[in-house]
This record gives C-alpha cells, structure tokens and sequence, in this order.
C-alpha cells in the first residue's frame, strides 16, 4: 500500500542518503557493463551460437564440456592428409605440412587462449554477477522494504496525531 500510495504520489517517501543513492546507482552501472562485457567476451570467444549453448548447459549440469578442435586445427588436419596424399617430399606436400603444423599450433594457442581467457575473465565475471550481485540486489530488497515500513509507520503516527489534534479541538 505504501508503495502503490508512493508511486501515486499520495504518500511520503523516505530519501536515502545520497552517497548511498551514488553507490546503487555506480552498482547498477557496474552490474550492466560486467553483463554486457561477459556476453560478448563469450561470444567473441565462441562465434556459434548453439556451441555456447551447449556450454551453458554442460556447466548447469555439472558436467565437463567436451573439447572441440579450433579451426586451426582441423585446418592443419587437412593440410597434412593433403600433403601426405600429394607426397611429403613434393614441394606441395612440403609446404602443406609446415603450413600444417604453424595452423597446429596457433590452434593449440587458440585453444590455451580460450581456456585461459575463461577461468582469468569470465570466471571472476561471472562470480560477481552470481554472488556480489545476488548479495548486493537481496539487502537493496530489504532495505527498501525496511524502509517502506518505515514510511508506513510514520503515515500511520501522522494520521494518529492529526486526528488526536482534531479530537483535542472539537473538545
């Protein structure tokens, strides 16, 4: 009722400390940037759409996310079955498989890359918004429902005064 009478303008409304207002407001702002930052961090990690997915729910389920060959890899697979088709000592074949192997290992870099960025980056990410968020938006909740009692309580004390004064008069 408080709330619905504050919102209607029909009620008083304790304001908080302004420092404390600056603080929610750089919190707030602070929890849509980290959002924003970690999708995309997730999707410039993972471009398909249906491998984070797939991600998303191996890590709901508790369950180790299989692992997937980059691109790089499985391009540098292909280049070496093509060289060994071709013949290693040709000089075709010679350099598919140097090719091959430098796309190898930037794939394995790629892949140490992804793995790294994920635990360093996205975990701390993550464990703010799933744990000092969660934290942060349940005392906001009981703040503001402490203090729509409050407000509450001193409608309610106004309105005894005034009609205690009213009676007081009409005596």
């Amino acid at each position: 009722l408080q709330f619905t009478e504050e919102k209607l303008g029909q009620a008083e409304k304790t304001e908080l400390d302004a420092h404390f207002e600056n603080l929610l407001a750089r919190a707030d702002c602070t929890k849509n940037w980290t959002e924003k930052i970690l999708r995309q961090t997730e999707v410039l990690l993972q471009p398909n759409p249906s491998a984070r997915v797939e991600e998303f729910l191996y890590e709901k389920l508790d369950r180790k996310v299989p692992s997937r060959v980059t691109n790089g890899e499985l391009l540098a697979q292909y280049m070496t079955e093509a060289a060994n088709d071709f013949g290693p000592g040709t000089p075709y074949g010679k350099t598919l498989i140097k090719v091959g192997e430098t796309q190898r290992r930037l794939g394995a870099a790629e892949r140490d890359f992804i793995h790294s960025a994920s635990i360093n980056f996205l975990t701390p990410l993550r464990n703010f918004l799933e744990g000092d968020w969660r934290t942060i938006s349940k005392e906001r909740r009981i703040l503001q429902n402490r203090r729509l009692d409050l407000d509450a309580c001193k409608a309610r004390l106004k309105k005894a005064k005034a009609a205690e004064a009213k009676a007081a008069v009409t005596f």
